[in-house]
């Protein structure tokens, strides 16, 4: 099992248990494919860096995970069509 980290930056005009219900519905993508969520950071609202769909702020998490290395390619499939979701990346986290 390597250890991964899913950053996604969420839709800042949704409501609350909207975004909630995006982040779940990240982790239980991290699930379905084998993987195991550690720990969940919830950076809040930041300014982006440039404008995304019209939006200059969204909200910040940070997901990490263990699991087997076909998982990222299966949950980025999944996370590229999730609605309210602005930008994602996966990275492989360092020992």
């Amino acid at each position: 099992m390597n250890k991964y980290e899913l950053a996604l930056i969420v839709n800042a005009k949704i409501e609350d248990d909207a975004r909630t219900a995006t982040v779940e519905k990240a982790k239980e993508y991290i699930a379905r494919f084998g993987g195991v969520v550690t720990e969940v950071e919830d950076w809040g609202k930041k300014k982006l860096a440039y404008e995304i769909q019209k939006m200059t702020e969204g909200f910040y998490y940070f997901i990490q995970f263990d699991a087997d290395a076909t998982v990222p390619g299966e949950l980025e499939q999944s996370v590229r069509i999730m609605d309210n979701v602005l930008r994602f990346l996966c990275v492989k986290k360092e020992a």
